[in-house]
């Protein structure tokens, strides 16, 4: 855990970004204004009055975004939890039993089903118990590790004496900065993309692809290459890196030095491939930010001779960066087109 003087440091770059972090803001606007909705629609369900009974529907309504108005892909390993529904409600039985104590339950519960990772057992967590639970995902582990609080742990610590300790700090955060575990998980955006002046945070949505068939925005982008990766000429060799509590792992993967967009690995070879998605940066800090994410890649990941490649994904690539790229064996690039179709009913 971050020492005393580290968490004052934090928590007072915390409420300088809160003070801003409003109605009217366009994230706020879009996740914390659902709330309420969500947590009326969703909460009973996740009930453990109701899990005997949870229905596959109810289940996989909830993994998706225009649903939960939160957490976008919980859809693309979440639907596999939900082939075998008596396995999925044990499981989430166990998760939302309080009897038990949180660390125990929670790697018991995630071990009986395939697809239920620690992303979506806690967003149901904060749904079911909203004032106890806190989530833990890629994105919230990024901004604690940029603010230097991600906790120490014991060697040998399984998932759930992680998550119980992880949730000990969210709670912490949640309360010395006045905000309930929904809104906290929310304004982890606001740390790791700083909210603009005030005179361009309103809440009108970006489109999602500009003229020239150019992504909006990075994330868009992003979700566009996870939902269809099978349809891409990296599915041939690349899949993305998963863990067995964590089958989101490679979207958003948490370092210390950023968040790498995508992690994959090859199929049959001992490489990794880390997946930069160039957006609104020059290509030398794109390069720069991909190199470093390959170092850490191989002193924290790599193993026995495994390599590290890299891919800059980008919707122009300038010559300067060619010309960058052209010295680095292990990097490459790639252009991308969005193509819109109007098909007759």
């Amino acid at each position: 855990m971050a020492n005393k003087e580290q968490y004052s440091k934090a928590l007072s770059e915390l409420r300088g970004t809160a003070a801003r972090f409003k109605p009217g803001q366009r994230i706020y606007d879009e996740i914390v204004g659902f709330r309420d909705e969500v947590l009326a629609r969703y909460r009973p369900i996740f009930s453990s009055e109701h899990i005997p009974s949870l229905t596959k529907e109810e289940f996989t309504s909830f993994l998706y975004s225009e649903n939960n108005h939160h957490w976008s892909g919980l859809h693309r390993k979440g639907l596999g939890a939900a082939e075998d529904m008596n396995t999925l409600r044990q499981a989430l039985a166990l998760l939302l039993d309080e009897n038990s104590p949180l660390q125990e339950r929670f790697p018991k519960a995630l071990d009986r089903v395939t697809g239920l990772g620690k992303g979506i057992a806690t967003a149901i967590l904060t749904v079911a118990y909203s004032d106890q639970y806190g989530v833990w995902n890629n994105t919230s582990e990024a901004a604690l590790r940029q603010l230097s609080l991600w906790p120490d742990f014991e060697r040998g610590a399984d998932i759930g004496k992680r998550y119980a300790k992880i949730n000990d700090l969210l709670a912490r955060l949640a309360a010395d900065l006045e905000m309930d575990f929904w809104t906290l998980d929310t304004f982890w955006w606001s740390i790791l993309e700083p909210i603009p002046p005030i005179s361009e945070t309103t809440s009108t949505p970006s489109p999602l692809v500009e003229s020239g068939g150019r992504f909006a925005l990075e994330r868009q982008l992003e979700e566009f290459l996870l939902e269809n990766w099978e349809r891409t000429p990296l599915a041939q060799e690349w899949v993305v890196f998963s863990t067995p509590d964590d089958p989101e792992a490679g979207n958003q993967y948490p370092t210390d030095v950023g968040r790498i967009d995508i992690l994959a690995v090859h199929k049959t070879q001992p490489r990794f491939l880390v997946i930069e998605l160039k957006r609104n940066q020059s290509s030398d800090q794109t390069i720069g930010q991909t190199l470093r994410y390959v170092g850490w890649v191989k002193k924290h990941l790599a193993q026995n001779g495994q390599s590290v490649e890299a891919l800059i994904i980008a919707h122009q690539i300038e010559k300067e960066a060619l010309y960058a790229i052209s010295t680095l064996p292990n990097v490459k690039m790639m252009t991308y087109e969005v193509e819109f179709r109007l098909k007759e009913c």
